[in-house]
């Protein structure tokens, strides 16, 4: 039986998924890792395993209609892609906001898959989400989307079966609605079918600042590798949501001085470290914009438009959104001398920019490696409503540094194994391709 090579596989699955442009770029970035195994394990090859993975098991789209406060019916479209449960139940965050469709979220679970196969936990990927926007939104249309959406998602989910998450405009206030109506139809108290829940009915110390804290817990791991770590560098951070913020917290406790912060509106640039407390006020509780802080902050400046990533750094985080480093902000972090990057949000890095990032030797870190500490904290989260239990700050904090360490050292190990040492992309690809594969391969096909 003639074998597929990865090359006419990846021309197959881009026809057969058109006008999906992210999705695109997450499969040509694995599919390239994976040509490294070619020859090595017929095994996959003769079960045609790398296609399997690349079809979603299930994708759902679904009407969601509301009515705001104004008393008129809007409507909007919602997203479940159940991607893989080789390795355990659908596992993987919904996103609300406008730019969400079927490619963005057919992007995010794939890379999903793999993020959550490095965890080394149970959990299979998946994503979802809408484009409804809860930005600019009272609390009462929001309860009254979530109910609709729930309406509808409620009855694909489960502790067993697919437990979804916030992302990107789905905090603490969505999750309880969410819950909250999944609870009102199925009349159980399923703690484990959502996770990022509050922390007086269900949720994890941790949970808030898990993908923030895991990027830097990577990025320090990273800078280990070069006899650095972060104290006394100078961090630039895109973003100013979840990820963003505690992002700068750790680096703050590692000893690292974080200058930046963004939203949509633009770039604020603190020399002396970002305030923390203040940041939090204007994005956590009033829900403002990013230039407020300059107003409020002796010393900083705010850019408006323009790119985070002009300004020099010796550690990028990206923690905003997908693509938003091109190839001129590589260039720019090149020439000045930024020596890590780490994504915190999923695939933030244009396939150009991390070339050019690759081929001047600035250490990468791919999201799907660097951010996988909100999805494994997710997961003890998991643990801890089967078992009827709470952890502690400090021991959920302590497993998921743990996690991120083996993270680290299991893509460095697995780019070793292959042929491309130091290369954090293709170890991480390729070591959780090779474990949802194994378990594809013992399942059959099915």
């Amino acid at each position: 039986m003639a074998r597929e090579s990865i090359d006419d596989l990846l021309e197959r699955v881009l026809a057969r998924n058109p006008n999906e442009p992210e999705f695109h770029q997450a499969v040509r970035e694995v599919l390239g890792s994976l040509r490294a195994m070619e020859g090595r394990h017929p095994e996959y090859e003769d079960a045609r395993i790398v296609a399997q993975m690349c079809e979603p098991e299930r994708q759902i789209i679904f009407r969601v209609p509301w009515i705001d406060d104004a008393g008129t019916v809007q409507i909007n479209r919602g997203y479940r892609v159940e991607f893989n449960s080789a390795l355990g139940p659908y596992k993987g965050g919904l996103r609300f906001h406008p730019s969400v469709n079927l490619g963005i979220v057919k992007f995010l679970g794939f890379e999903q898959i793999f993020k959550n196969a490095l965890t080394g936990l149970p959990i299979g990927g998946g994503k979802g989400g809408s484009d409804f926007d809860p930005h600019g939104k009272s609390d009462d249309e929001v309860m009254r989307f979530c109910q609709s959406f729930m309406t509808e998602l409620y009855r694909y989910i489960g502790e067993y079966t697919d437990v979804p998450a916030g992302d990107i405009g789905v905090g603490a206030r969505e999750i309880g609605y969410l819950f909250g109506q999944y609870k009102r139809i199925t009349n159980r108290y399923e703690s484990g079918v959502l996770t990022g829940k509050g922390l007086s009915w269900g949720g994890s110390l941790v949970r808030t600042e898990a993908t923030g804290y895991g990027a830097a817990a990577f990025a320090q791991e990273m800078l280990g590798t070069l006899g650095m770590s972060f104290d006394g560098l100078t961090v630039g951070v895109s973003g100013s949501g979840n990820v963003a913020i505690y992002a700068i917290e750790k680096v703050q406790q590692l000893g690292g001085r974080a200058i930046t912060a963004s939203d949509s509106s633009g770039y604020v640039v603190d020399e002396a470290g970002i305030d923390l407390e203040l940041l939090k006020q204007i994005k956590e509780v009033e829900r403002g914009r990013i230039g407020e802080y300059a107003e409020r902050r002796s010393g900083a400046r705010f850019v408006k438009g323009g790119s985070v990533w002009e300004v020099p750094m010796d550690v990028a985080l990206p923690c905003a959104t997908q693509n938003e480093v091109d190839a001129d902000d590589a260039r720019a972090l090149v020439q000045n001398g930024a020596k890590v990057l780490a994504e915190g949000a999923n695939m933030p890095t244009q396939a150009d920019a991390v070339e050019i990032l690759r081929d001047a030797g600035v250490a990468f870190g791919p999201g799907k490696a660097a951010n996988a500490g909100g999805v494994a904290t997710s997961a003890l989260e998991m643990q801890q409503n089967a078992g009827r239990d709470t952890w502690t700050f400090e021991h959920t904090e302590e497993r998921l540094v743990e996690i991120m360490k083996n993270i680290h050292a299991d893509c460095l190990a697995t780019a070793e194994e292959y042929g491309h040492p130091g290369d954090y992309v293709a170890g991480a690809n390729i070591a959780g391709f090779r474990r949802v594969a194994d378990a594809m391969l013992a399942f059959g096909v099915v």
